[in-house]
């Protein structure tokens, strides 16, 4: 079970110096790329997450890996040092995600998700997120998925709301109506 508190303390802890080395857009991107490195290579994650390594074995993997990157945040890089230090490398992803959405908090952004029958251009999607903006009077950052069980039109999920304009839904409401007649 991922305890989310030490998660949210390291991510907290984080964003702060992040802002105040103005580095909070590098530190979320680098971040992200770094957790998205790690949760594909499955080798490299078992490093971070298996006893069986040093702190020193798993310090030389993390700073291979920094250095394979190029140019890191220091802010970045000293927390990672840290999370080797105390044996909480293993918290990584949830402190990633912790930390992206206290971000997206701070600047207004809200994520959500956009699924449809059918892959959506560029433009579609551009255009749902400035309705979505406006609906939710915040910045809206979208995420694709397709599937082909909606049968037509789109769902969109921002934040723990759900506006379902799927052909599936509609088919089922209608369903229901008729059933209950």
């Amino acid at each position: 079970m991922v305890n989310l508190s030490i998660a949210r303390r390291y991510a907290r802890a984080l964003l702060s110096v992040a802002v105040e080395t103005n580095s909070l857009e590098a530190v979320q991107k680098q971040l992200a790329g770094l957790t998205a490195l790690f949760g594909a290579n499955a080798e490299l994650h078992d490093v971070l997450i298996n006893p069986a390594y040093s702190k020193d074995a798993r310090g030389r993997v993390v700073e291979a890996v920094l250095q394979s990157m190029g140019d890191v945040s220091p802010v970045l890089s000293n927390a990672l040092k840290l999370l080797n230090d105390r044996n909480r490398l293993g918290y990584l992803p949830d402190i990633a995600r912790v930390f992206r959405d206290m971000a997206d908090a701070r600047a207004g952004r809200v994520r959500g998700r956009v699924t449809s029958a059918v892959a959506l251009s560029p433009e579609t999607v551009e255009q749902l997120a400035m309705h979505l903006r406006g609906v939710t009077q915040r910045d809206v950052v979208l995420e694709t998925r397709v599937d082909p069980g909606l049968i037509g039109g789109v769902s969109a999920q921002v934040g723990s709301t759900l506006y379902d304009g799927s052909l599936r839904t509609q088919l089922e409401q209608i369903r229901r109506e008729l059933a209950s007649r």
